[in-house]
């Protein structure tokens, strides 16, 4: 396909880029999901903010801000990446999520209105109640790496 050059510009400037972190938290074998206003389940996760820094941090921030949890170890030693697209208003939206893996002692969660619901659950389970299979890759990622390190899952 030959793009003219006005058509070029057009094309890459009706695209736009957004960037989130999210955390794929752990408590004792169990995992936390939570449910969105659209009625998918999911992981904790938001939009990165320049005055965050790193992505972890966004991370972070944004598990607090959703579920009320701020005690939360996290590894260092590894990191995901997913990306898709998605239409906002009629326009191309192309998204990448950097994952990270999260552990707590934290049960208690303090729901956001950005949220419908949660639920602990362990990794069957939650592999079972994502709706999506990027959420599916994400949880089987941080579980080989968990299991890689020795952890009780």
């Amino acid at each position: 396909m030959l793009l003219l050059r006005n058509e070029f510009v057009w094309l890459i400037r009706s695209r736009a880029m957004e960037t989130s972190c999210g955390v794929v938290l752990v408590n004792f074998g169990s995992v936390l999901l939570l449910q969105y206003p659209q009625g998918h389940w999911g992981f904790p996760k938001g939009h990165y903010e320049p005055e965050d820094g790193v992505y972890q941090q966004t991370a972070l921030r944004e598990l607090e801000e959703e579920t009320g949890i701020s005690d939360v170890q996290m590894l260092d030693n590894w990191r995901m990446r997913t990306t898709y697209t998605f239409t906002r208003k009629g326009r191309p939206i192309e998204k990448e999520v950097f994952w990270f893996i999260g552990e707590t002692d934290q049960y208690d969660i303090t729901l956001s209105h950005e949220h419908r619901n949660f639920m602990w659950l362990e990794w069957d389970d939650a592999e079972n109640q994502l709706d999506f299979d990027q959420s599916k890759e994400v949880l089987r990622g941080a579980r080989a790496q968990l299991r890689a390190l020795g952890r009780e899952l």
